[in-house]
């Protein structure tokens, strides 16, 4: 009779292990919930000095992009040095950072400092980021890994619904540097807990440095996310400044996969990605951000701009979103446990689907129970696609490499998301122009351009010039926009339907157990012995991350 092995964590760490979950969960909430609080301010930023710093609408948009084009550029290289380094190392370094950015940003005279120190605040946040999951996979059991992995994704959602009502208090009693300052004290709060709480790990065997690699990781994403950024902001792909970084990234890129495929030293195993489930993942988590931040560009401006809702309000109305991921996600396991990763997440994403097909029913007096309900049904459909494909992904790589697993996870996730962000974007504007172009012939020439470029701007040229009948128009048409984008965004998530009907496990295996980081390399090399006993969601006989694992032994 064979023996289970013996727990790999150690007893003192697990018995702080759900404090030690509280305390990562912080950390994401403060990095998580900095974006949406700052769309509620952007209004708020572009008044003149002294209520904001006058900044125009390239400057708000760029307030934003800086961080993101960081954040992205920087994660996966972020990834490997926590796994190298020491993951709490990182998470703690990436938090000092952090919170100095939003001290800093806090303190902005101009909208140019803000750009930079918003880019200081991305450049911490990759750090944070990646650590946060891989401590999770090196403190928690293997049976426990879903459920402390659902916490961490229902934290997502909650950080994305709070932060507007955090935003809009913060803006109604405040001034517009609060929505940063407000930061510090949480970091300098999770700095103290980690420092007390966190155990470091690392990749016992790291191996030696791939500089070339990493340089064109981080060259590859920045330019790929700058041309996406570009795209969008200019409504045009076809412009030189938005395709020429697009496709210079994209080669870059390709350069690095083929440097990865023949250097004896890698910083990502190519070979990975062989693995379908793996590759399923990943994609899976692209296309879901994609659709999702894509819906939630246009959704601020239909229930601010076209029903009327303050800012406080639009973030209460975000709430039922966040109500479902922290209701379904940390339970999603014991779906997966009955039906099956493949099952689970193919209906999930039709969920999904379905909610975007919901957005053809909103009009200008619908009544808005109808977007809660929506809300409602986006939140449980991500409730049951985020923790079992992120499991998924860190189940089907070696435990040691869990810093560059995460990255990977959330660079996905970064990039699908500027894509949507950009893609659909520009769709809107697009069709928004088009349908408002003919009532635009009434403005004087100078002021066409200006009021063609958003329904903010419709809104606001009508109201200074007094055409009412164009107010009409200018929301009939963003409404009509946003129908496309919702429906272009459910296709989006069908595709992501299939994919994970087709490709991804029917079982998936629980998360390799990790090797113990006190192991000398001798010990480090030696496969860890594997319980008798099936673990809930594994295929019968498959060892967890096994193929992966194999790859990185050879």
């Amino acid at each position: 009779m064979t023996t289970a092995a013996p727990p790999r964590i150690p007893e003192a760490v697990h018995r702080r292990r759900w404090a030690i979950l509280g305390t990562l969960v912080l950390a994401l909430l403060v990095v998580v919930l900095d974006n949406s609080i700052l769309n509620v301010a952007m209004k708020t930023i572009a008044s003149p000095a002294p209520v904001g710093l006058g900044a125009s609408q390239s400057d708000l948009e760029w307030s934003i992009n800086s961080y993101t084009l960081v954040f992205a550029g920087l994660l996966f290289t972020a990834g490997l040095l926590g796994d190298r380094l020491g993951r709490k190392w990182s998470l703690l370094g990436g938090m000092v950072v952090f919170g100095l950015g939003s001290l800093l940003s806090a303190m902005a005279n101009s909208p140019g400092e803000l750009i930079s120190y918003r880019a200081v605040m991305g450049l911490g946040g990759a750090f944070v980021m990646p650590a946060t999951l891989a401590i999770i996979m090196n403190v928690f059991e293997r049976h426990e890994q879903p459920k402390a992995i659902g916490i961490w994704a229902g934290a997502v959602g909650l950080a994305i619904a709070i932060g507007p009502i955090t935003g809009g208090l913060l803006i109604e009693h405040f001034w517009w540097g609060s929505v940063f300052l407000v930061n510090v004290p949480i970091v300098v709060l999770a700095l103290v807990a980690m420092a007390l709480l966190v155990p470091n790990s690392k990749d016992p065997n790291p191996g030696r440095l791939d500089p070339v690699g990493v340089l064109l990781s981080i060259v590859g994403l920045v330019a790929l996310i700058y041309g996406i950024i570009k795209g969008g902001e200019l409504a045009d792909f076809t412009a030189p400044a938005a395709w020429v970084p697009t496709i210079g990234g994209l080669l870059v890129l390709a350069g690095f996969v083929m440097w990865e495929k023949h250097t004896d030293h890698p910083a990502m195993n190519v070979g990975w990605f062989r693995n379908k489930v793996f590759s399923a993942s990943v994609t899976v988590i692209g296309l879901v951000f994609f659709a999702l931040m894509g819906v939630s560009f246009f959704g601020v401006f239909y229930i601010q701009s076209v029903r009327g809702y303050s800012a406080l309000q639009a973030g209460v109305l975000m709430l039922p979103l966040a109500v479902a991921q922290l209701m379904f996600a940390p339970r999603a396991r014991l779906v997966v446990d009955r039906f099956g990763v493949r099952a689970t997440c193919a209906a999930g994403m039709a969920l999904i689907a379905v909610a975007f097909l919901g957005y053809l029913l909103l009009g200008q007096t619908t009544p808005i129970w109808v977007l809660v309900v929506l809300g409602f049904l986006m939140g449980a459909g991500m409730a049951h696609v985020m923790p079992p494909v992120t499991v998924a992904i860190m189940g089907s790589l070696p435990r040691e490499k869990a810093g560059a697993g995460s990255a990977l996870n959330n660079t996905f996730r970064q990039v699908g998301g500027s894509l949507g962000v950009a893609v659909l974007g520009a769709v809107l504007s697009t069709v928004y122009r088009d349908g408002v172009s003919d009532s635009l012939g009434q403005l004087p020439p100078a002021l066409r351009d200006k009021a063609g470029e958003s329904l903010e701007a419709t809104l606001a040229i009508a109201g200074r010039t007094g055409n009412t009948a164009l107010v009409g128009q200018a929301e009939d048409s963003f409404i009509h926009a946003m129908h496309v984008v919702a429906g272009l965004s459910a296709g989006v998530t069908a595709v992501g339907v299939l994919l994970a009907w087709f490709l991804l496990p029917g079982l998936v295996a629980a998360p390799q157990a990790a090797q113990d980081p006190s192991a000398g390399p001798a010990e480090s090399a030696a496969p860890t012995a594997e319980p008798a006993e099936r673990i809930p969601g594994q295929v019968p006989g498959q060892v967890p991350g096994q193929a992966a694992d194999q790859a990185e032994r050879v």
